[in-house]
């Protein structure tokens, strides 16, 4: 990645032609998943108020959480994308705000669709780019959503059964990666980013 900066710096400079040319359509990627990421970490802090509106505190807890990791994956794209001379334009999220069970159901799709489709997708494209910094970036936030669907998963089947007490207390968010762990105590260091736990960001009541 550091050869191919220093070429397109060349290139820029040199020739004018932009830099980040040869990696478009991982740029038209890292586009989309920062619009993505910026939308539903709007989406799931909407969704965390309706949670305690409809009093359920556990998944408003769990909806915070995951708000902020994919803030985090919003800033990560971001910063490759500037670190190939490209701007991210402000992003105007829309969505809509529905029951919490609804909520939760529709967040478990939408984590479904990244780590199954889309990031392998991009992952497969910026290796085909050779952009080492996309691929970090999109493999944080993917393994990430496996994760949180898994999570909304637990949510939803607790909320099914009216058993919210057996849902975790509290979580704990990589600031680095977006990671997010729904445990009392966390391992040591991030498993995807090896930050130390005491950097992790907690959510509890």
């Amino acid at each position: 990645m550091k050869t191919r900066c220093i070429i397109s710096f060349i290139m820029i400079c040199v020739f004018g032609i932009p830099a980040f040319a040869g990696v478009e359509k991982t740029i038209a990627n890292l586009t989309a998943a920062f619009k993505g990421e910026s939308t539903a970490s709007a989406k799931y802090a909407a969704f965390a108020e309706q949670a305690k509106k409809e009093g359920f505190l556990p998944v408003a807890i769990m909806f915070e959480a995951t708000s902020k990791a994919e803030a985090i994956h919003a800033l990560n794209h971001k910063a490759v994308m500037e670190k190939l001379q490209v701007k991210a334009d402000p992003v105007m999220p829309h969505f809509t705000v529905k029951t919490t069970k609804e909520n939760l159901e529709d967040a478990i799709q939408g984590e479904n669709y990244e780590f199954t489709s889309m990031y392998p997708d991009f992952i497969k494209t910026a290796k085909d780019d050779n952009a080492n910094d996309a691929i970090k970036s999109f493999r944080w936030a993917m393994e990430t959503e496996k994760r949180h669907s898994l999570m909304y998963t637990n949510a939803l089947t607790a909320l099914n059964k009216n058993d919210l007490k057996s849902l975790p207390k509290v979580y704990w968010v990589c600031p680095k990666c977006g990671n997010t762990y729904d445990q009392a105590k966390p391992e040591d260091k991030c498993a995807f980013c090896y930050t130390s736990r005491d950097k992790f960001i907690k959510f509890d009541k």
